[in-house]
């Protein structure tokens, strides 16, 4: 194995794009209207996929590599088009990238408006406030005697109001092995239990707060530009362009379920997250490159980092718009008039399958 070269400043070729940390306060958030930009897609996504060379799905529940596209050439409808995809198919993996932050932040700005981070380091360009940098030095090794492996699953600050949607990485540093990130679609795994259990979950609400990442921060000596955010959303979400339902529970942010005994809650949580560990079939696991970008949806999906990239370092740079505030079953029927669908469903439906025959298999055989 080569040995990691000691990292210094001055020879580091992206030295401009290392965080900082600037002491200033920034305005608590409002709720924001935010129509997606699926909604305005081509339901076959032609303009996109027509200008592919090469569309492979990784896994049979999420993921998909796309070639040959060139992430600063995308047109608004490629841009809706990608939208969409990234709903039905949760994570979408473009090599090769030579698109800058900049280039991603205006991107992002048609998915919605950007997600400026209360505590992460961004680049000293007072311009890119709004993007969230992975740093590691390749100096320190994770805190293997503290490091609870389960929290690190999670979408992304779930604690907003409006939470985040169409995000994009891009890795501009990479060690030569390791730091692979893995997906789990909180879509198929809701579509995994019972009805009977999936609509007694549609039903509840779950607190979601940033109180560890900021003490986090303050333990690191880090300012905290916006003041701690508690925010109460349904767990089962529904996507506003798919239809889809969705879990909106996660082991970093969420802390309760409300309105139930403390002894149901952990019940509930502790199932549900023990579940995205052993459901493997629900899963990518994306090996990164240097310019590779990933772009996914959180509102269906639940990553994690993988820690085995010590002594190496690695950089990268996340664009984050917002999506509109969680919407729960009832609020989905309410505002567009319809049930909406599993995940299960739609990919039957896809297949060409019955959907009627997923339910079958929820029946007991009958006693002899």
């Amino acid at each position: 194995m080569p040995h990691a070269p000691k990292f210094e400043v001055e020879n580091y070729e992206f030295k401009d794009l290392l965080p900082t940390y600037p002491v200033k306060d920034l305005v608590p958030h409002v709720e924001l209207k935010v129509v997606d930009r699926g909604h305005f897609a081509d339901p076959e996504m032609k303009s996109l996929l027509g200008a592919a060379t090469k569309v492979t799905n990784l896994t049979a529940c999420i993921g998909t590599e796309l070639e040959g596209i060139d992430l600063r050439q995308l047109s608004d409808e490629q841009k809706d088009d990608l939208a969409l995809l990234a709903a039905k198919r949760g994570v979408l993996v473009f090599r090769n990238q030579e698109a800058d932050i900049y280039q991603l932040l205006e991107n992002a700005k048609h998915w919605g408006p950007l997600h400026v981070h209360s505590v992460t380091g961004y680049p000293k360009d007072p311009s890119l406030d709004a993007v969230v940098l992975v740093w590691n030095d390749g100096t320190k090794d994770i805190d293997r005697i503290n490091h609870d492996r389960r929290l690190s699953w999670h979408s992304d600050q779930t604690f907003e109001i409006n939470t985040m949607g169409l995000t994009a990485l891009k890795i501009i540093t990479n060690p030569p092995e390791g730091g692979d990130t893995i997906w789990s679609s909180s879509a198929a795994l809701l579509s995994s239990f019972s009805p009977e259990f999936q609509e007694y979950l549609s039903k509840l609400s779950a607190l979601h707060s940033s109180d560890r990442q900021k003490k986090q921060a303050l333990d690191q000596g880090i300012y905290i530009r916006r003041p701690q955010t508690d925010c109460i959303h349904p767990v089962v979400r529904v996507h506003p362009v798919t239809g889809m339902k969705a879990l909106f529970i996660n082991p970093s942010y969420t802390r309760r379920i409300v309105g139930v005994p403390k002894a149901e809650s952990d019940m509930i949580m502790n199932f549900i997250f023990g579940q995205i560990s052993l459901c493997e079939e629900y899963k990518v696991r994306i090996k990164w490159e240097k310019d590779t970008v990933v772009m996914w949806d959180n509102r269906v999906l639940w990553h994690t980092a993988t820690y085995d990239i010590y002594p190496y370092k690695r950089h990268a740079l996340r664009a984050t718009p917002v999506g509109e505030r969680p919407m729960s079953v009832k609020q989905y029927i309410k505002e567009y008039g319809k049930q909406p669908t599993t995940w299960d469903e739609q990919r039957l439906k896809r297949l060409g399958e019955d959907p009627q025959a997923f339910l079958a298999t929820y029946k007991e055989p009958e006693a002899q």
